[in-house]
């Protein structure tokens, strides 16, 4: 089974030549690539890594991406980088801060940014608005895209006792350009989005709104966790146009 496009992690191929970049020119030769960034931190309060911003700018001359994305989070503080994506406070603040700082990435390379909701295990009190209230205002603000992680959505919806649909609704659908699937596991009473299981049947059911909310757009299975063989994976994959075709997770069938 070919696969539609690739996703490559933009860390893994900045500023580098050699084997990496050859697998990635051949990929790219064969099938659109998205290029999906983890740490922008475009949240955070320390200066835009400019080395970074133009060693990206350079790679996607180089292989012009079907698109460039990273997290709407903060991943650095202090100088140093946490490796991981920590959640904002959804202020108005914040807000201004972040539609700055996205503007100016985008002026770097030259076109739009995705920006992914990320999974979360804590909220600020400070917060005045929903995450996906947020999440809308700084993508129209900034003009900017959103790739939409309906895993997150679900696992930070059972967290913090949010409606996952209502999020969905919550989101201009003109933003909404590619989505993300993965499995998550539970540990202490948290979900957690660890990319190492089965689409659940739930993350199924919301998918299917999405696609109701959003129509069929460019659609990757994350699983970095416990990876499975080939054919499990290329199953997996079937099962996301199956439900995209037939527009129902009843599609869906283990």
């Amino acid at each position: 089974m070919a696969a539609d496009f690739a996703e490559a992690t933009t860390e893994n191929f900045l500023g580098r030549g050699g084997r990496a970049h050859g697998v990635l020119a051949r990929v790219r030769g064969e099938m659109d690539v998205a290029l999906h960034g983890v740490s922008l931190s475009v949240g955070g309060l320390e200066p835009l890594n400019e080395q970074y911003l133009t060693e990206l700018a350079a790679l996607a001359r180089q292989i012009e991406p079907l698109s460039i994305s990273d997290h709407l989070c903060f991943g650095t503080f202090g100088g140093h980088y946490a490796h991981d994506l920590w959640p904002l406070p959804y202020t108005e603040e914040a807000l201004e801060h972040v539609v700055q700082r996205v503007e100016r990435v985008q002026a770097r390379l030259g076109r739009q940014l995705l920006l992914e909701n990320v999974s979360s295990y804590v909220e600020y009190r400070a917060s005045t608005l929903s995450e996906w209230e947020f999440l809308a205002e700084v993508a129209e603000r900034a003009d900017a895209g959103i790739l939409l992680d309906v895993n997150n959505v679900f696992v930070s919806a059972r967290n913090h006792g949010f409606s996952p649909t209502a999020y969905l609704d919550g989101l201009p659908a003109r933003r909404v350009q590619q989505m993300h699937l993965a499995g998550h596991s539970e540990a202490a009473g948290f979900l957690l989005d660890d990319h190492g299981s089965h689409v659940t049947s739930e993350v199924w059911q919301l998918f299917e709104h999405a696609l109701a909310r959003f129509g069929a757009l460019p659609t990757i299975i994350e699983w970095d966790e416990r990876v499975p063989g080939l054919a499990e994976l290329e199953a997996e994959a079937e099962l996301a146009r199956a439900v995209a075709r037939h527009g129902t997770s009843r599609a869906v069938q283990r």
